[in-house]
């Protein structure tokens, strides 16, 4: 640094001004420059790690998801990405699955980095790793699920009037026997989605309205769960389905035995993730503006970490129906 204040022509304190994003604009543009043209010539670049013990800061922050094969968590990523890189901080990206010892040992590791907060994609509705948050004092915000009591903040979408928004629209087409296919229950979107088809048909006075739990949000365990509604309820003229991967399973069931989506079952997803506008049919589903969460998640982590708002806040996005090819009037 001194060297680079020597070449420069400034004193070593307007160098760190000048290289720290957060106060070079605290230095008049020219000396900036030739500063920055100065550690550009020596090769000089500021050690992080040297920093982060100086700083406390690592200007570091984890995000754990659990599929990142997944193209739901893409826009939200993107989201995330977006809004922390320009405020000057780096993002890493774990998946760490449903193995919740696997989520806290990857966690523990992010911490041992000195990262200066989390986002939370994984977490069940009474999650062990909110504990570790709280204990370790991590600043931390959960995205796209909560937990059943506010202990960090969230953002997530309306899950219970996205559930509605579907039935109605296939109340609208005249399906009476309605059936859902329901994420698991230990995770906020499957539990609060399967509340919001049961209100829906509850108000149109549905009396035939069955409902079979996946055991994962995955294309397999969507057909599984389609297969034994076909099975026991054989006269069901329309499916809702907890998210998409699970109503591309109802496909490929259907597919299977023969049937036709939508001419002998109408299909409706949730998320309206990335290229179910290019599926066959086209899927009728529920969206979620995964981009704006990822955003929201990462300006309340900034807060909780530059302005110690430890506050639980909760922000619900809302939903739209987007209606394509794989839902029809009977």
């Amino acid at each position: 640094m001194a060297q680079v204040a020597a070449r420069a022509g400034v004193h070593a304190s307007t160098v760190s001004r000048a290289l720290n994003v957060d106060t070079r604009n605290m230095v008049v543009p020219e000396l900036v420059d030739k500063v920055l043209e100065a550690a550009k010539a020596l090769g000089y670049k500021v050690d992080p790690i040297a920093k982060s013990l100086r700083t406390g800061r690592s200007r570091l922050i984890g995000v754990l998801i659990p599929d990142i094969s997944n193209t739901l968590f893409a826009p939200i990523l993107s989201g995330i990405n977006d809004m922390l890189v320009d405020i000057g901080y780096s993002v890493i990206v774990a998946e760490v699955g449903n193995d919740v010892s696997k989520q806290l040992e990857l966690a523990d590791r992010l911490a041992a980095h000195r990262i200066d907060g989390l986002v939370l994609g994984t977490v069940s509705r009474n999650d062990p790793i909110v504990d570790y948050c709280l204990e370790q004092g991590i600043p931390a915000v959960l995205v796209n699920r909560a937990e059943t009591s506010s202990r960090l903040s969230a953002v997530i979408s309306d899950d219970l009037a996205g559930m509605q928004l579907a039935v109605e629209h296939l109340h609208a087409l005249g399906h009476r026997m309605i059936a859902h296919i329901a994420g698991p229950p230990e995770h906020s979107t499957g539990f609060l989605r399967r509340r919001g088809f049961e209100f829906a048909v509850t108000s149109f006075q549905l009396t035939h309205a069955p409902s079979e739990v996946a055991s994962a949000y995955s294309r397999t365990e969507g057909a599984a769960a389609m297969n034994r509604l076909l099975d026991r309820h054989p006269d069901i003229t329309a499916v809702a389905a907890a998210n998409d991967l699970l109503a591309l399973g109802a496909f490929d069931a259907l597919a299977q035995r023969g049937l036709s989506c939508p001419e002998d079952v109408s299909v409706v997803g949730h998320n309206d993730m990335p290229l179910m506008d290019l599926v066959h049919p086209p899927l009728t589903t529920v969206q979620i503006g995964h981009r704006e969460m990822g955003r929201q998640a990462a300006e309340l982590l900034q807060q909780a970490i530059e302005r110690k708002d430890r506050s639980c806040r909760n922000i619900v996005l809302p939903a739209r129906l987007v209606v394509r090819k794989s839902t029809k009037q009977i």
